[in-house]
C-alpha cells in the first residue's frame, strides 16, 4: 500500500474514533504512526524529487516568506516593501518562481521572498506545493497573505503547513525523553498534566520503539504536542497574518472581518495603505534589535547598527565580530536602556537592549 494511502487510512480512523479517556491511548498511537509516516513521506519526497526546486540563498539579517493563495497580492506587497520588481497581474499563478527582495528598515536588511501561490492539497504535492511550502521551513518569519473576500483560506494554509511539519506561531514543546535499556517508563512533570496521561505517553513511545525511558515534561502539553516532540521534521516558525485589498470592501464588511481576525493587519498594498505599519510589524515579529558599536577613542557609528536578535548578549556580539574578541575580552561599556547608568561596565553575559551603544575593551 502506498504511503499516501496509509496516511489517509489512519486519518480516517482518527476521525471515526470518538475521543475519551478510554480511547486516548489508542488515538495517541495512531497519531504517532501518522507522524512517522508523514516524516517518511517528506524524506522520500525531498530525496526523490525531480526538476527545479525553490532553493535560494539566504541573505540579510533575516528572511521572510510571503505565503498565500494565488492572486492575493503577494507580489504587490513585495514591491511595496523592497527594491524588487516582482511581476503583478490580476490572474492566477503570476509568480512562477521565487522572487527575492531586500527591505531596508531601521538599519536592518531583511530578505523578503515572494513564492508561488499555493492551492488546496499543496502538502500532498499539488501545484508543486511541497516545493513551495518547503521555502517556509527555513524562513525566520512567515507572512500569510489573505484576500479580504477569502479570509477562510487561513485555515486551509495552516493545515497545509502542519501537514509538512511546520508549526506556525507555536512554541517548541518542552519535552525531554531519555531512552534507557531497562527500568520501564518514568514520567515526571513540572505541572499537573490534564491533556495527556501516562498510558497515552506509553502508547506513543511504544510506536517509536521506546519501552524504557525517563520522560520530563515542562508545561501542560497536549497529545499532539507530545507527538510533535518526537518528530524531528517539525519546525516552529513565527507568522504574521495580513489581509489585503481592503480598499475593495465596504466598511461594514471590514468591521465584520476584523472582529473574526483581530490579530490581522489590514492593508491595501496597491494603494500603499498600512504598508509602513507592516514594516513595523515585520521588524518587531523578527525580534530584531540595533546595537551601535563605539570604537575606542571615537564616536559611536550611529548610521550603521549591528542587527542582532532580542535576548543577545555582549558575548554574542563579540563572537560575531571575531572569535579573538571573546578570547581576549576584558570588559565592555554600555550606554543605553540595558544599564543603570551611562558607560556602565558589563561582562559577556550582559543582555543588550535595542539601540544600546557598545564598546568592547580587550586585554592588551
Amino acid at each position: 500500500m502506498a504511503i499516501e494511502d496509509r496516511i489517509k487510512d489512519i486519518e480516517d480512523e482518527i476521525k471515526k474514533t470518538q475521543y475519551n479517556k478510554a480511547t486516548s491511548h489508542h488515538i495517541g498511537k495512531l497519531k504517532a504512526k501518522l507522524s512517522k509516516l508523514k516524516e517518511e513521506s517528506l524524506t522520500r519526497s525531498s530525496s526523490g524529487s525531480k526538476g527545479r526546486g525553490f532553493n535560494i540563498k539566504k541573505s540579510g539579517d533575516s528572511t521572510v516568506v510571503l505565503l498565500g493563495f494565488p492572486s492575493v497580492g503577494k507580489s504587490t506587497i513585495l514591491n511595496q516593501l523592497t527594491n524588487a520588481e516582482s511581476k503583478t497581474g490580476a490572474y492566477e499563478f503570476t509568480t512562477l518562481d521565487i522572487v527575492p527582495g531586500i527591505m531596508e528598515y531601521r538599519g536592518a536588511k531583511i530578505q523578503i521572498l515572494d513564492i508561488p501561490g499555493i492551492i488546496t492539497g499543496a502538502s500532498k504535492g499539488k501545484g508543486r506545493g511541497r516545493e513551495i511550502l518547503s521555502a517556509a521551513r527555513n524562513a525566520d518569519l512567515i507572512l500569510m497573505v489573505l484576500d479580504v473576500f477569502n479570509p477562510q483560506h487561513m485555515h486551509v494554509i495552516i493545515n497545509e503547513l502542519r501537514n509538512i511539519g511546520i508549526r506556525p506561531n507555536e512554541s517548541v514543546p518542552d519535552v525531554t525523553v531519555k531512552p534507557k535499556k531497562m527500568g520501564g517508563l518514568k514520567v515526571s512533570s513540572t505541572v499537573e498534566l490534564t491533556k495527556i496521561d501516562e498510558r497515552t505517553i506509553r502508547s506513543i513511545l511504544t510506536e517509536y520503539g521506546i519501552h524504557s525511558a525517563d520522560v520530563l515534561i515542562r508545561g501542560d502539553v497536549t497529545m499532539d504536542q507530545f507527538v510533535d516532540s518526537m518528530d524531528s521534521s517539525c519546525c516552529y516558525v513565527p507568522m504574521l497574518l495580513v489581509i489585503n485589498k481592503i480598499d475593495l470592501a465596504d466598511p461594514d464588511y471590514i468591521a465584520e472581518i476584523k472582529s473574526k481576525y483581530p490579530d490581522a493587519l489590514f492593508i491595501a498594498a496597491d494603494k500603499g495603505l498600512n504598508t509602513e505599519e507592516l514594516k513595523d510589524d515585520i521588524f518587531d515579529a523578527l525580534k530584531l534589535i540595533r546595537v551601535y558599536l563605539k570604537p575606542q577613542g571615537r564616536k559611536a557609528d550611529m548610521k550603521d547598527p549591528l542587527i542582532i536578535r532580542k535576548g543577545s548578549t555582549v558575548g554574542d556580539v563579540a563572537g560575531r565580530l571575531h572569535r579573538e574578541f571573546v578570547r581576549n575580552f576584558r570588559h565592555a561599556k554600555i550606554w543605553g536602556t540595558s544599564v543603570k547608568f551611562p558607560g556602565q561596565k558589563v561582562g559577556l553575559d550582559h543582555v543588550l537592549d535595542d539601540e544600546d551603544i557598545l564598546r568592547i575593551i580587550l586585554k592588551k
